[in-house]
């Protein structure tokens, strides 16, 4: 008897062993990506044209659902991680992305604020809990703030940029992805909201999104709002201002693409090489900026030296 349960047992283990050999075997070239959701179009552009010319390649995004990074082959991230983080992951820069305020079309908030505009002292009293902050007593005008509810990079990095945290964000905290915000604003005639090009935009006729009013900014950071930075009916000119100038009042933050150290999917690293040396071409399509390129350099450089390992 106990040498056949030894013998069942062996059979068992040897069978394990295989089964595992063969899933890895059929699945060494599936990549599977997660992250912030408003990065999915881009990244589905990339995964196709990937996948055109690496047809073995079985990449696919899926909407994050579990908070293990381990699941995943690659994080889209939209901003900076902690440094204990970043010390396990190798990191590519692919982009950066700009953040608008903006409002629902109709309502009396974008009237008077398309002219008006916004500067630093509006936008901490519009969006902030500070007792602290200067009070604008002409600002009567009724809105009503739509935020983030989860933890996200749009929020986190709006915050930060005017000296905040994302639970200082004003307003009604809406659950799901950057896209709900903007579907909460339109049905809402005293909305607004912050986001990012990409969806204040339409990325087709590159005017303002329908129903949407993109409110102007004092972008060189003097006080007042020219007639020059009211000028938001082009997403080119407005991209290729945020990336010309050093503007103010308009925070900016990264998109990067991650893998951790310990990952050996080959898969997983040419396609990051290749995001790396084409993804330029499709920024601007998609309503981002470009990324610093050196920074961009130095880490497609530790990625090669990272990829060529097994």
């Amino acid at each position: 008897m106990k040498s056949i349960k030894t013998l069942l047992v062996a059979i068992g283990l040897a069978f394990s062993i295989g089964h595992n050999s063969f899933s890895q075997t059929t699945n060494q070239n599936e990549v599977v990506i997660t992250g912030v959701r408003f990065a999915y179009p881009l990244l589905e552009k990339w995964i196709a044209e990937y996948k055109a010319a690496n047809p073995q390649a079985q990449i696919r995004i899926e909407t994050r659902t579990v908070t293990d990074p381990q699941k995943y082959d690659l994080l889209i991230e939209a901003y900076e991680q902690e440094k204990e983080v970043k010390e396990t992951r190798e990191y590519i820069s692919i982009a950066r992305y700009a953040l608008l305020p903006i409002a629902n079309a109709k309502s009396a908030f974008a009237k008077e604020y398309a002219e008006k505009g916004l500067v630093e002292k509006n936008y901490k009293q519009i969006f902030f809990h500070d007792i602290y902050a200067e009070k604008d007593k002409s600002l009567t005008t009724p809105y009503t703030i739509y935020t983030r509810l989860q933890k996200a990079g749009a929020p986190v990095t709006f915050a930060k940029y005017f000296g905040y945290e994302q639970k200082d964000i004003k307003g009604k905290a809406i659950a799901g992805a950057d896209e709900h915000l903007i579907k909460a604003l339109l049905k809402d005639e005293t909305g607004i909201t912050y986001t990012i090009p990409g969806l204040a935009f339409n990325l087709q006729t590159r005017k303002p999104a329908e129903g949407i009013a993109v409110i102007p900014v004092d972008l060189d950071g003097n006080g007042r709002v020219s007639r020059e930075e009211k000028s938001l009916e082009d997403l080119d000119k407005l991209i290729a201002g945020l990336e010309n100038e050093k503007v103010k009042n308009v925070p900016v933050e990264y998109i990067h693409l991650s893998i951790d150290k310990h990952n050996s999917n080959q898969e997983a690293k040419k396609f990051l090489l290749w995001v790396a040396a084409n993804s330029g071409k499709d920024l601007h399509q998609f309503g981002y900026l470009n990324p610093d390129a050196k920074r961009l350099q130095d880490e497609t450089e530790k990625l090669e030296r990272f990829a060529a390992t097994k």
